[in-house]
């Protein structure tokens, strides 16, 4: 099942649902994905019986909707800051040809000549994916931001003036909800852009905190339910209506030194994520960037990540902040 939401006329959300390649319906009666979801975790019920139990209404073209820019994020919380955004790092295997790189270095090159980055890799190769009730190696996390930069399908991803680069990374992304209990529920999967500046990563690994401060976009569908073991997706660039980046992307637990289970857990062992009522986009990193590519992305240009079995593309075009005067004022 794939769930969306979107904004009528007056703003008032409506949530979508659908079969894969399958016709939209609007859920009668639904708030949000949102309230839907926190009620299926504090009463004990799945998703799809919440929503079966309510009944589906109009039919809902969602091209229409993303031609009209009325797709929202899949997932909102009344309150933006509490929703989190925030991801994992050096997760995936990459390309054989990467893979067999990154082996022949971790074998070959001596442990104290190893960058902290390949010492990461390295462990996630060893221990990212442990046995049934075994604790893996904790991953590489960053924090991104709150639901005041979370960027609906559709929208502009705003670059700041300062940045130095505005570039995607296709990832999958986690998406939970907190019960009244404090205990973490996964509604799905949904395909993500984990905007980024490279250039300023690139610089110094410890400026990485600096470089992921920026906004996301995810959905405009979440998959509701496990993921596929192998996921294969497109990531590309248009500029002036004109492909200038193409390259396929892969995910899910096939593909990465970890699964999905151990990186979860090295997310929500902190109470500090177990706060009730809270919503978290969790991204799990990439092996495909358009940078690694020499490319630079302009101001108009449009990211476009697709993923088979993960509903709609998601589209976002790129646009630069203007400079704003800082002011820190004394009280």
């Amino acid at each position: 099942m794939l769930i969306s939401q979107i904004k009528d006329a007056s703003g008032k959300i409506i949530v979508a649902v659908r079969e894969e390649g399958g016709q939209a319906r609007a859920v009668n009666n639904a708030d949000s994905v949102y309230a839907l979801a926190l009620e299926a975790a504090n009463g004990g019920k799945s998703l799809a019986d919440v929503i079966s139990a309510r009944g589906y209404g109009d039919v809902i073209d969602l091209e229409e909707v993303y031609a009209e820019g009325r797709f929202l994020p899949p997932i909102t919380h009344p309150d933006p800051a509490h929703l989190h955004l925030t991801g994992t790092g050096l997760t995936h295997l990459g390309s054989a040809a990467t893979r067999d790189s990154m082996h022949k270095k971790t074998s070959e090159t001596s442990e104290e000549t190893l960058t902290d980055s390949m010492k990461m890799f390295k462990m996630g190769l060893e221990n990212g994916k442990p046995k049934a009730g075994e604790k893996g190696v904790q991953p590489e996390w960053f924090y991104k931001g709150n639901g005041h930069v979370a960027t609906a399908p559709g929208a502009a991803l705003i670059s700041p003036s300062f940045a130095l680069d505005g570039g995607e990374e296709p990832e999958m992304a986690g998406i939970y909800v907190i019960s009244d209990k404090g205990e973490a529920f996964r509604i799905g999967f949904a395909v993500s852009n984990e905007f980024s500046d490279h250039v300023t990563e690139r610089m110094n690994y410890l400026y990485l905190a600096h470089s992921k401060l920026r906004p996301a976009s995810f959905g405009p569908e979440i998959r509701v339910g496990a993921p596929p073991a192998d996921i294969r997706g497109t990531s590309r660039i248009l500029r002036d209506g004109k492909v200038i980046f193409e390259k396929p992307f892969l995910s899910g637990e096939d593909n990465m030194s970890h699964t999905f289970a151990n990186l979860e857990y090295h997310h929500f062992k902190y109470g500090l994520f177990r706060a009730p009522g809270e919503v978290h986009v969790h991204m799990f990193g990439t092996a495909t960037l358009s940078f690694a590519d020499g490319v630079k992305p302009e101001a108009g240009d449009v990211f476009e990540i697709e993923a088979a079995g993960f509903g709609l593309p998601l589209r976002n075009a790129l646009r630069v902040e203007m400079e704003e005067a800082i002011v820190i004022g004394q009280l």
